[in-house]
């Protein structure tokens, strides 16, 4: 008997497709975060020269971080609810305009406010819409067997751009300049992340009449079915509302549990380099520690992400989070004896473990609250995010003025990173399966 029709013409293509389009959705995402985090992380490539150029203080150049987490923090709940109603689409296309615009005005800055404005509110602020934030709010739609490997493979695309991008971008500037290099970067957001999440990706699969995991979405009721006593028919599940996630008890353990987790990963990102130079590491050894650190991420993210299926999203968040306090436990012994094997074993530790977390970051709000609103419940969850990985570097910053040591700042990030496992597990009931969902929902 002939398959019922689909109610859409996308849908009638979806359907001869020989593959699963969530893998689709998957591999543009990847690339789309290749270039996306790299594209903002770039930034600490950009700042020797631009400290050669203007001869700014350091600490008036690297406020443009601190800008870039402060409007991440302000649009994450915008962003939230312009995904559930826009759809990825149109929004990361309008990112990857405002990171394209931001580079390009950044090549006429001649004070710092123009940095903070350009690299730092529109760059900076502006990437959320297309990195880690913006890609877990609707990738999780598209797996219920394999989200964490298939989060986790998107997501390692970061490490992969890494080791392409960032020699390349250094010859550039080398050779024509940092304004060269923002051209260039402006060009990849326009020219490859735009046109790729227009024609390619997609907010759910129902959008191409699927369901997650690749399964053909039923056909629609007959008039007399539509029309069916209630008796007869299964109640659906209460939605999640913005305001009930808001007042429930998972909500702000989890956001938490993120704002410690996020504290602990920043800190070291911004602060590493500067530490191992300091303690004595080479300034090329110490150089070659940070790049390996999202090399080492490959494997961690579609390891636990992998993981996350079989053993439960807290375990991994766990073992992640063992892994930044491990990192901080080696930082801290490399003050007392310095050397290469200790530090490429707090680098395998910070990406081979740490970075695990990216695979779960969307999957565990998702469990609880996935339904019509969650990206704008995420959005909001992202705030607390944002604002630990806006702190852990501010932080360490003041506590090294204060105290002319790391140590006390690594030693509070060790013990966050602890709170935030406490934190994830409190968040909510675990099922068979170790993941978390609510006792109830609240509508």
């Amino acid at each position: 008997m002939a398959s019922p029709p689909r109610s859409t013409a996308s849908a009638s293509w979806a359907s001869r497709l020989p593959f699963y389009y969530g893998w689709v959705v998957v591999a543009v995402a990847f690339v789309t975060m290749a270039i996306g985090v790299n594209i903002r992380t770039a930034f600490s490539l950009l700042y020797p020269p631009l400290l050669e150029e203007f001869g700014w203080s350091r600490g008036e150049t690297a406020a443009t971080f601190t800008f870039g987490f402060v409007a991440g923090a302000a649009i994450s709940p915008l962003l939230g609810m312009a995904m559930d109603r826009f759809g990825p689409r149109r929004v990361v296309p309008f990112g990857a305009c405002v990171v394209a615009a931001g580079l390009l005005l950044a090549t006429v800055t001649t004070r710092p406010w123009h940095m903070y404005l350009t690299q730092g509110v529109l760059v900076g602020g502006g990437s959320i819409i297309f990195t880690y934030i913006g890609h877990s709010m609707f990738l999780p739609h598209w797996f219920q067997r394999r989200r964490g490997l298939a989060i986790g493979i998107a997501f390692s695309g970061v490490g992969v751009g890494s080791i392409l991008m960032f020699p390349w971008l250094q010859a550039i500037i080398g050779g024509a300049g940092w304004r060269q290099a923002c051209w260039v970067l402006a060009g990849l957001a326009l020219l490859v992340v735009a046109p790729l999440n227009v024609i390619f990706q997609r907010y759910r699969p129902e959008d191409l009449g699927l369901l997650p995991d690749g399964a053909a979405a039923p056909p629609e009721p007959a008039p007399a079915e539509r029309g069916a006593a209630p008796a007869q028919a299964a109640a659906p599940d209460a939605e999640w509302t913005l305001r009930a996630a808001l007042f429930s008890v998972p909500f702000w353990w989890i956001g938490a549990g993120y704002f410690c987790g996020l504290f602990a990963w920043y800190l070291v990102q911004v602060h590493q380099t500067k530490y191992l130079i300091e303690i004595g590491i080479s300034p090329t050894a110490a150089a070659f520690a940070l790049g390996f650190v999202p090399l080492c991420g490959i494997a961690g993210q579609i390891g636990l992400g992998h993981l996350s299926d079989r053993l439960g999203l807290q375990w991994v968040w766990t073992i992640a989070s063992l892994g930044f306090a491990l990192c901080y436990v080696l930082l801290l012994l490399l003050r007392v004896e310095p050397s290469l094997l200790v530090t490429y074993l707090m680098v395998a530790a910070q990406g081979g473990l740490g970075y695990g977390l990216t695979s779960v970051f969307g999957l565990i709000p998702a469990e609880i609250f996935q339904g019509r609103k969650y990206a704008s419940i995420f959005g909001l969850i992202s705030v607390l995010s944002v604002l630990g990985g806006a702190a852990g570097p501010w932080v360490a910053g003041v506590v090294q003025d204060m105290t002319g040591s790391y140590a006390p700042a690594f030693v509070l990030a060790l013990l966050l990173s602890l709170v935030s496992i406490g934190c994830i597990w409190l968040a909510a009931p675990k099922t068979k399966r170790g993941r978390t969902r609510p006792a109830s929902k609240a509508t």
